[in-house]
């Protein structure tokens, strides 16, 4: 099959699962490359949302691969096809990897439009039924590194009956293998990757099959969907990829669809996730909220105690954490403080005490909230900036401790806000 280089080097395993390494060999030329767990850059057609590319460039150490998604894209496919270059070079992508996938992990779609040959995406103008022709036709205009399989993942909704699972799973590994037969034949997609979408609802031996049979064929990697965070309980999420990592090949990444809170990232990455889209930091946005959740595992004594208090301060006021649902988004999480709240009026602190970000260095919680009760379109600019540093940072901190054997530490640090909001 055409592509092949992609290749995951692991160089610790954590508790037979958690997984630390280097995606390598990323991109038609296989320059690039991926630290994992490590999270994508998440945009709605190219662009990270409020932000230009000089702006988001003034963020270090963002992840070498961008999100795409066909929901965002079906509907310029013919602006796309008379510029014949490819996504990357329309949006001004330049040395990036590019990983389109079907919808967009930020916004819930409809259910109940998918058939044996089609399934359906939402645009802004609606619905957009994909056949498997129109799907890698999408594909070869788009011209991406990689790219998801077409997929029947509606199957999240709790109540689902296992024969509809059961046909959630034959029918994406039959778009798979139709996927595959018009790649293979495709000039256009030489040295592009494919990766198999892993179904099968919240029943235990459907998505068992499903990771089997999605194993056996040439796929670079793995895409875990339908296990969205409210779609199903964390812990029978982490029973669910556990069972399921364990039938997946060692060197070959997994990423998992529709989760982005920093305590489902965790645990998932103890289950053996390697990677996760990047929308978290946008929904955050969206709401008027910074992500304030502390990941610094390694403070100074004197400093912690303060800090504590601090903590303690800026958990206080917030609301009771909701647990973000697909189709509420304007849920607040406990990992964010609501910058719309009148508490912020006169508070002349960084979001962040110590964010080296452009927006912690040169304004105050006070100033952003009052453009975004003046409704000012700079609001959203800073607070993406804020957010896509902060929890890109948080990856890196994952990371660390994963190397250092602190990954419990991490999680008590990262968790106990909600300890501290819940209790």
């Amino acid at each position: 099959m055409a592509g092949g280089r992609m290749k995951l080097e692991l160089s610790r395993v954590i508790q037979g699962r958690g997984r630390l390494g280097v995606l390598r060999g990323l991109g038609r030329t296989g320059q690039h490359s991926l630290e994992v767990p490590g999270c994508l850059l998440y945009t709605h057609f190219g662009t990270v949302p409020h932000l230009t590319q000089e702006t988001l460039h003034t963020l270090s150490s963002l992840p070498s691969v961008t999100q795409v998604t066909l929901s965002n894209i079906a509907e310029h496919l013919e602006v796309l096809e008379e510029f014949k270059e490819g996504l990357w070079k329309f949006a001004g992508l330049h040395d990036t990897v590019l990983y389109c996938s079907l919808h967009d992990p930020a916004t819930s779609c409809p259910t109940g439009y998918t058939t044996n040959k089609t399934v359906s995406v939402w645009g802004s103008g609606g619905r957009i039924e994909l056949t498997v022709d129109k799907f890698m036709a999408l594909q070869k205009t788009v011209k991406p590194d990689w790219y998801q399989s077409m997929a029947d993942g509606e199957t999240w909704q709790n109540n689902t009956s296992r024969k509809r699972v059961r046909k959630s799973v034959d029918r994406t590994l039959a778009h798979l293998d139709e996927c595959l037969q018009v790649h293979q034949k495709s000039q256009e997609l030489e040295g592009v990757e494919v990766f198999g979408v892993v179904e099968g609802g919240d029943i235990l031996e459907e998505r068992l099959r499903s990771a089997r049979e999605t194993a056996k064929r040439p796929v670079a990697g793995f895409c875990l969907d339908g296990l969205q965070t409210a779609a199903i309980d964390q812990n029978l999420r982490t029973q669910l990829i556990t069972a399921v990592t364990r039938e997946l090949p060692e060197d070959k990444p997994r990423l998992l669809q529709g989760v982005g809170r920093p305590d489902e990232v965790l645990a998932c990455v103890e289950a053996g996730v390697d990677l996760f889209e990047g929308f978290f930091p946008f929904q955050a946005t969206e709401r008027g909220c910074a992500l304030v959740f502390s990941f610094d595992v390694s403070p100074d004594p004197e400093c912690a105690v303060l800090e504590l208090d601090k903590e303690r301060d800026t958990l206080e006021g917030k609301q009771q954490n909701g647990d973000v649902t697909l189709d509420d988004q304007t849920q607040m999480t406990s990992f964010e403080i609501n910058l719309k709240d009148k508490r912020y009026h006169d508070d002349f602190r960084p979001l962040v005490e110590g964010c080296g970000c452009y927006c912690c260095k040169n304004h105050q919680r006070a100033y952003l909230h009052h453009l975004l009760v003046t409704n000012e379109l700079l609001a959203g600019v800073l607070l993406m900036i804020h957010n896509t540093a902060h929890y890109h940072g948080f990856f890196g901190a994952l990371r660390d401790a994963l190397a250092t054997d602190k990954l419990g530490h991490l999680k008590r640090r990262v968790l106990r806000e909600r300890e501290g909001l819940d209790g």
